[in-house]
């Protein structure tokens, strides 16, 4: 096959570029489109010590970006240099650069600016009798003007002089979109300073100096505001503090994402990666978490200078970051409103052991605690002829928050041999201004509702649980307690569950031993065709033995013993305590449903169930009344 013809290239000596396409070459690097503009612009003012600054935007910014802020300002003599490559006020020395505490230090972004667009800059210190101003590049000429004390930068007609990179630029809408989203992502770093957004004459969005808790909520909206976590939290060096979204806030993409190094908004996978997989036990799937975070270190323990947009950064230990932010956003979750204030629960339901509908007959009769006695006293009900039906076990509702109520139900009606017919019973309450504190916040169960839901009120109004997903994520978080402390019960079965096996099953059996006794299974093989289940953990001993044993089989043998229980356990025990947790149409009684409310009370991420799904709901008593229009 013969070579393709190339156009010759014509010989030249090696030469010093000039310094016009040296900025050129540089602004392709920093300034890729008007949104890098609005970055390098911004940094510099807030560097500048602004307290106010104000985006004008034309055209996407490819008409005009001129931004203005009340900052130090630039004495005249030194507004040449300012305009020229590798000038700056931040850094001096190898040592300052090992310890930038700037936004921008490169010295670059306006010699790259000027080299591509019509670049006016106009300035006056607060000693100065009035502004001054220059145009163009260094070689201009500094002359007096009016302005106030600070800076504005006037940029126009972006990419005049390069033709070909501005065929890269995309709509007016798209380029606006992302200098939008870079003002915004700056002015959330900074609550301290007011920003104002005006795009071809019209202002778009404007933020007063306030706290970051109302900056955040302004600019990630309010269905985060509404659903967040505080986090804060420091170990040594390390920082980190702001809000995290709850699980069932999460989106469909990764836009309401904000993490700051530093006061510096980047995009770090190791950071991105810590906080997923803090999130990965109440967030499933493709659902992203909204977040809005900062990490304050020492700069010298990071490296800002790794990335021409200095939107990377590398840490000095980055293992150690990795974990601290993991841990510090993990124990945010786990505190969730159900558990996050308040005193303990009640003994009966505060430890890892089974809820009263997985006792079985041999153990002790589940005890309701006293201060549940006192509140059935006052939740008696009065009944009158024609009032509503009230099913058997709850004819005498009092008498079920009495110490000593038995409730020794078997499995059986767990899996749906008892169902409940669907009917909605409640009793009539005569007495409820005397509520519980809000040391009990998911309060005491009224009824249960299409075998479903748990109905309860505590002080605010209604709770509504779903009882099959909160006790799901019981059971997951006992599990997991139970292998990390290597106290994973074990249950063994009077006899044995048999079932047919093929041989790649039975082979997984012989081969992962080890693995699934970690896990509190005993599954050996009867035969080249039989296995039986001989042991299941304790906490699961209620299910369907041969599914679990299948569920653990597929797994391991899927991604290997080791690694189900180093990366995949998580999977894998949330889909046990699923196949275990109580199921729909099961009825249970009153100190069932209390019993579940405590449990979940003592439980982390009880807010969530293995799937991200809401365990629980809160209707306020302002909310039922305006439901029946009370008070209007």
């Amino acid at each position: 096959m013969n070579a393709p013809d190339r156009p010759t290239r014509p010989i030249r000596p090696i030469q010093a570029l000039p310094d016009q396409l040296i900025s050129q070459i540089a602004a392709g690097e920093v300034i890729e489109r008007p949104s890098a503009v609005v970055k390098e612009l911004l940094e510099n003012a807030l560097d500048a010590g602004a307290t106010q600054i104000t985006v004008r935007l034309e055209q996407g910014g490819v008409k005009r970006i001129a931004i203005t802020d009340n900052g130090r300002g630039i004495p005249p003599e030194q507004m040449p240099l300012a305009l020229a490559r590798h000038a700056t006020s931040k850094i001096a020395s190898l040592t300052d650069l090992e310890n930038v505490g700037t936004l921008g230090f490169r010295g670059e972004a306006l010699a790259s600016i000027a080299s591509v667009a019509q670049l006016t800059l106009t300035t006056r210190t607060a000693d100065a009798a009035h502004a001054w101003e220059i145009t163009g590049s260094q070689e201009g000429n500094v002359v007096p003007a009016s302005g106030s004390p600070g800076t504005t930068i006037d940029v126009q007609d972006l990419y005049f002089n390069t033709p070909a990179r501005r065929k890269f630029l995309k709509s007016e809408q798209t380029e606006y979109g992302h200098c939008a989203e870079v003002v915004r992502r700056i002015a959330l770093a900074r609550p301290d300073v007011t920003f104002s957004l005006t795009h071809n004459g019209k202002t778009v969005d404007h933020w007063n100096i306030g706290e970051f808790a109302k900056r955040s909520a302004h600019i990630l909206g309010d269905e985060f505001a509404n659903a967040r976590l505080p986090v804060d939290e420091s170990a040594g060096p390390l920082r980190i503090h702001g809000f995290i979204g709850l699980p069932t806030a999460s989106k469909a993409r990764a836009d309401g994402q904000y993490f700051y190094v530093n006061g510096r908004f980047v995009r770090d996978k190791l950071l991105v990666h810590a906080v997923r997989a803090a999130y990965q036990d109440v967030l499933h799937g493709d659902r992203y978490p909204s977040y809005a975070l900062a990490l304050d270190l020492d700069p010298a323990l990071v490296d800002v200078n790794v990335h021409p947009s200095k939107i990377e950064v590398r840490f000095r230990d980055s293992r150690s970051v990795h974990q601290f932010v993991f841990h510090a956003v993990s124990r945010a979750l786990a505190a969730t409103s159900a558990t996050s204030f308040g005193n303990a629960p009640a003994p009966q339901a505060a430890g890892n052991g089974p809820l009263p509908w997985m006792r079985d007959q041999t153990q002790q009769p589940y005890q309701q605690p006293q201060h549940q006695a006192e509140f059935g006293a006052q939740l008696r009900p009065n009944f009158s002829a024609g009032g509503f039906g009230v099913a058997q076990n709850t004819a005498d509702y009092g008498a079920m928050f009495r110490p000593g109520v038995q409730t020794n139900l078997d499995m059986a009606s767990a899996t749906g041999s008892e169902t409940n017919t669907g009917a909605f019973t409640m009793p009539i309450a005569a007495n409820t201004q005397s509520l519980p504190a809000d040391d009990f916040p998911l309060g005491f169960a009224l009824a249960q509702l299409h075998g479903i839901y748990v109905l309860a009120q505590n002080s605010k109004g209604l709770v509504v649980v779903d009882m099959h997903a909160a006790h799901e994520r019981i059971l997951y978080e006992q599990l997991k307690n139970a292998l990390d402390d290597n106290s994973m019960f074990v249950q063994p079965l009077l006899i044995p569950v048999t079932f047919y096996a093929d041989a790649v099953e039975v082979g997984t059996v012989e081969e992962h031993q080890e693995t699934l006794s970690a896990l509190g299974f005993d599954i050996a093989a009867m035969s080249p065709t039989t296995l039986a289940v001989r042991a299941v953990p304790a906490l699961l001993k209620n299910a369907d033995a041969q599914t679990l044993a299948r569920d653990v089989l597929r797994d391991v043998r899927e991604f290997g013993g080791s690694r189900v229980l180093l990366e995949r356990r998580n999977e894998l025990l949330g889909t046990l305590a699923c196949h275990t947790a109580v199921r729909a149409n099961r009825s249970l009684t009153v100190p069932e449903m209390n019993a579940l409310l405590r449990q979940m009370e003592a439980t982390e991420r009880a807010d969530q169930c293995n799937h991200g799904r809401p365990t629980w709901s809160q209707l306020a008593l302002s909310d039922l009344d305006k439901l029946f229009l009370r008070g209007q």
